[in-house]
């Protein structure tokens, strides 16, 4: 009977290791499986879209559509002159990783995107690619030569590219811009969608407040250092009688300046604006031979400490018109 004992004992302890070894096996199983639910947790479902966009008031118009499904990099701020931005690496390098480039268009950007676009080796973003989006191709352009001359300054053939400055211009933009993200990012097109309807219906409902606050503006005669509120004037009715560069991009002489403070005695300017972006000297030139005051609008998001949005971009634009009457 010895040996049969012996035999029954070795087998209860192989049976005790096996279930020693299938505990520790589901342990591990177990253990793998809770770092796979971590992991789970922690990373995003979908990766962020990533969007480029030229200037401010695009990059906030890719965030409002896009809300948190997107990144959104904006390449220059609003104290900058969109026209003379220099093609650094660092623009190139978040070029490369974009799915989305957000533009202007209408040659505002000629100066420095063709080249941080083709040197950053993205297929995705080149110009004609559905990743490439114009926003001047949606709008009806102002200013639009009718002879493309050198000698005429910084005149740009497809139009006037400042639409930005009057607000109508974004309804037209922001749904361009949601059928483009729904192209490129189907996954998300609900909510692009679905945050356009919502950002349209708070734009439509602020321009008819914007509208009525800035009734008394009609007619009202203006001076303009720069070509950069053809828009602003159409939308608010203002009535730009002169302009301080000679020619768009051109620097003013003093006698250009004199001829221009000789104008007011026939056409006498309420108002002297200037973007915030541009240097004060011409505008104070004329304000101190005068006494006409100078409007410094903060033309994009960031131009002023007000115009932290795209709502408050354009209440405070208003107000600073306002104020000058």
């Amino acid at each position: 009977m010895a040996p049969t004992s012996s035999r029954t004992s070795g087998a209860g302890r192989l049976a005790l290791a096996a279930q020693r070894h299938i505990r520790r096996q589901g342990v591990i199983v177990t253990r793998f499986f809770s770092l796979l639910i971590l992991l789970a947790v922690s990373l995003p479902a979908h990766a962020a879209f990533n969007i480029f966009a030229t200037v401010p008031e695009w990059g906030a118009l890719a965030q409002e559509v896009g809300g948190d499904k997107v990144s959104v990099y904006t390449a220059t701020h609003g104290l900058q002159d969109p026209h003379r931005i220099e093609a650094k690496p660092s623009l190139i390098a978040r070029a490369r990783t974009a799915q989305l480039v957000v533009a202007t268009g209408a040659d505002l950007e000629i100066g420095w995107l063709p080249l941080v676009v083709r040197e950053s080796g993205n297929a995705a973003i080149q110009f004609g690619r559905p990743g490439y989006f114009e926003a001047a191709r949606f709008v009806s352009m102002l200013e639009i030569p009718p002879v493309l001359d050198r000698t005429l300054g910084d005149v740009h053939a497809a139009g006037n590219p400042h639409i930005q400055t009057d607000p109508r211009n974004l309804l037209k933009v922001g749904e361009a811009l949601a059928r483009r993200m729904v192209e490129l990012d189907p996954a998300n097109a609900t909510a692009y969608v679905a945050n356009y309807q919502a950002f349209a219906e708070r734009l439509r409902t602020a321009l008819v407040r914007w509208e009525k606050q800035a009734a008394p503006l009609r007619g009202v005669p203006v001076l303009v250092q720069h070509k950069a509120f053809p828009y602003l004037q159409n939308w608010l009715g203002l009535k730009e009688t002169g302009t301080l560069e000679p020619k768009p991009g051109l620097e003013p002489t003093s006698s250009w300046l004199a001829g221009i403070v000789a104008q007011q005695t026939a056409q006498p300017a309420r108002m002297v604006l200037r973007a915030a972006y541009q240097h004060a000297a011409p505008s104070l030139w004329i304000a101190e031979r005068t006494g006409i005051p100078v409007v410094v609008l903060p033309f994009t998001i960031g131009g002023t400490p007000e115009a932290t949005n795209l709502f408050s971009l354009y209440d405070d634009t208003i107000n600073r018109l306002l104020r000058a009457l």
